[in-house]
């Protein structure tokens, strides 16, 4: 194998979720910024809740100017 090729990894990287949970994790990043993780994605916590992703159609729309 090449030396000097590979990232520095992080034993101890935090991961922060946009709910406020916070946990360390192995990782090629000192921090990463997650929108959901385990503590609050519906699928783990068992709620129905949607998560907002409508709006993607109508931006794209916008940008490009389609009529329909």
């Amino acid at each position: 194998m090449k030396e000097k090729i590979h990232p520095k990894y992080y034993e101890d990287a935090q991961v922060i979720c946009s709910c406020g949970n916070t946990f360390t994790i192995g990782s090629t990043r000192k921090t990463l910024k997650v929108e959901l993780c385990s503590a609050c994605h519906p699928f783990f916590t068992g709620e129905r809740r949607l998560i907002d992703t409508a709006g993607r159609v109508e931006r794209f729309k916008q940008r490009y100017k389609i009529k329909d």
